[in-house]
């Protein structure tokens, strides 16, 4: 009953910048925090950033002050914007949203983001 699809993904250089996007669509009552996470080969996922339905922003160590996430609340959808990316950003990007007065979670399909030379 909901769907998250995940846009922006691709190849880009070191020093790069790309922007992800994913819209939410279905049966939707609220939207709580959304976010962001990524899976290397032979990694765990990781979670990358989250921002609540407030605004509130949280970023893994790796990627502060480089990413920036934000939403539009009113098209529900969330954004990672990318600066300055380096190779060991290169993984799936999947995005997440709790959503519901009864939350549940819900994830994207992934995009792929690679960074090369």
């Amino acid at each position: 009953q909901v769907q998250l699809v995940e846009s922006g993904g691709g190849l880009v250089q070191p020093g790069g910048s790309l922007r992800l996007s994913c819209v939410a669509s279905g049966s939707i009552v609220s939207i709580n925090t959304m976010g962001w996470y990524r899976q290397a080969p032979g990694k765990q996922r990781e979670l990358v950033a989250s921002i609540t339905s407030g605004g509130s922003t949280n970023y893994a160590d790796s990627v502060k002050g480089r990413f920036t996430i934000s939403r539009d609340n009113a098209k529900n959808t969330v954004y990672l914007q990318m600066n300055s990316l380096k190779p060991e950003d290169t993984a799936v990007f999947y995005c997440y949203a709790n959503i519901g007065l009864w939350p549940r979670g819900y994830w994207g399909q992934g995009t792929q983001v690679t960074v090369s030379s």
